[in-house]
């Protein structure tokens, strides 16, 4: 039988409980993965009781909450707050997404707080997406075209333009990248869901001319067909978007091209 031995520091271990000083009878016990590499030792699952009454409706507010009011040292990205910037991305409750605009009402019981899977840990929830920016980066996201008049709008008819919806609006948050099995395991050559599908937002434009070369550069066995068509990706994304069509179009573009 084949035994399976892991650092003895990867074991999460429980961690420190912050008990409600509000008093308040609307309590949710919040379990938040912790692990600070300043500190070194194992990661942790620290729980907050968080007063709800007094907290506004999305995972993100809850974990401002906890930050400002119980304990400052928690780490996590954010921004925007809106949905677009995607740098709240993390796993909740079992399922990847966005935690501002996650209502905390739909998840019952303990709400469950960990970093996106898969990915090293900078510090408590936030991943490193070194990774994943370099793979964006190799496909070359912009616009190739010898057209050079900067005076001149370089235009798309309406049917075109149409070819991009559920493209363009990719935030690269990493949440189907990281739900997929493929990326777990071959991570550093499979270029994953979000990348393929902005891959493909620019083979599909009208307006760029080096489709042939943008086609060549993802035609690999490991760069494109490690995807099994598994549809976490699709099942994950915040924005409703369809990384696995993107990837089988791509797929379909090489085999009959």
């Amino acid at each position: 039988m084949v035994q399976i031995s892991l650092p003895k520091n990867s074991k999460v271990v429980k961690g420190k409980l912050y008990k409600d000083k509000t008093g308040s009878k609307q309590l949710k016990k919040v379990n938040v993965y912790r692990w600070d590499p300043s500190v070194g030792g194992n990661p942790r699952i620290d729980t907050y009781e968080v007063d709800m009454k007094n907290c506004q409706s999305k995972v993100l507010d809850v974990l401002n909450k906890i930050k400002n009011e119980i304990d400052p040292s928690l780490a996590y990205r954010r921004s925007c707050a809106h949905g677009v910037c995607g740098s709240c991305a993390m796993n909740m409750n079992g399922k990847n997404g966005l935690a501002c605009t996650k209502p905390h009402e739909e998840i019952k019981g303990d709400l469950n707080i960990y970093p996106l899977p898969h990915l090293k840990v900078v510090k408590d929830l936030i991943g490193d997406l070194t990774t994943l920016y370099k793979q964006y980066e190799s496909v070359e996201p912009w616009l190739k075209t010898s057209k050079k008049d900067d005076n001149k709008e370089n235009l798309q008819s309406k049917k075109e333009r149409e070819k991009l919806d559920g493209l363009y609006e990719c935030i690269m948050c990493a949440c189907c990248s990281t739900s997929c099995p493929s990326y777990w395991w071959n991570g550093d050559k499979y270029l994953g869901p979000a990348v393929l599908l902005q891959a493909y937002r620019w083979i599909e434009d009208s307006r760029d001319e080096d489709k042939k070369e943008r086609l060549k550069k993802v035609a690999d066995e490991l760069k494109l067909y490690r995807c099994h068509t598994i549809m976490n990706c699709t099942n994950s994304c915040p924005k409703g978007l369809n990384p696995a069509k993107a990837i089988a179009s791509i797929k379909k573009m090489l085999a009959t091209t």
